[in-house]
């Protein structure tokens, strides 16, 4: 009965598409998708993951109601990161001025915790607008995408560090060049920034990825 679940989660959209669980058939999100220009295939056994894209990296969506209501994202989070899906796993959040003074918790939750990527937006017209970077980014060469082993090339990746206030893609592409993984660029201290993007910016990118909570914590 469940012979094809194996292949589906791991299945591989071509250029352009995507892989769409069918719970989102008729979200914001996807009408956004439809409107850049991605063509999406719905599938009902994608197991834990919400989207599949063609660049062998799969998402799931934390929405701020997932936030707010409580610690059952995280097993869902978890089950996410012990699946046997071989792609890079991405996990968009969503940031919110509701969700915010939880943020910082699901942030390292997600970071440390189960060493996955995560990506906050603002809402599903912001995630549509990184997934359409990713589809239609895909099929051009990037010399860097051999160099490394973290991922931190991926169109995704070099978007979120884009969104610190005063880092430009030129910044963004040397902290990707400098920190090894997406959890060192988190967790470095100002002074270790500073000689990459100097001091004005090195402070920005310390306070984008330590927001405090509402408790101040």
């Amino acid at each position: 009965m469940e012979t094809n679940a194996p292949a589906l989660l791991n299945a591989v959209p071509p250029y352009g598409h995507i892989i769409s669980s069918d719970k989102w058939r008729n979200s914001p999100l996807i009408q956004s998708l439809k409107g850049g220009g991605v063509k999406i295939l719905f599938e009902s056994e994608l197991g834990v993951a919400d989207f599949h894209l063609p660049n062998k990296s799969c998402i799931l969506y934390v929405s701020e109601c997932d936030v707010i209501a409580g610690n059952s994202y995280k097993r869902k989070l978890v089950r996410y990161r012990n699946s046997s899906i071989s792609f890079q796993q991405l996990v968009l959040v969503e940031n919110t001025r509701l969700s915010e003074q939880y943020f910082s918790a699901v942030q390292k939750f997600v970071l440390f915790d189960l060493g996955l990527t995560l990506l906050p937006v603002s809402g599903q017209t912001e995630a549509s607008q990184l997934i359409c970077q990713i589809v239609h980014g895909d099929g051009r060469e990037n010399p860097f995408r051999r160099r490394t082993v973290s991922g931190l090339w991926d169109p995704l990746v070099l978007a979120l560090v884009q969104q610190v206030p005063g880092v430009g893609r030129v910044k963004a592409l040397a902290l990707l060049q400098h920190f090894s993984s997406v959890q060192q660029l988190c967790n470095a201290a100002p002074c270790d920034l500073e000689p990459v993007v100097g001091q004005a910016a090195a402070q920005h990118i310390h306070n984008f990825f330590h927001k405090p909570t509402a408790a101040g914590t």
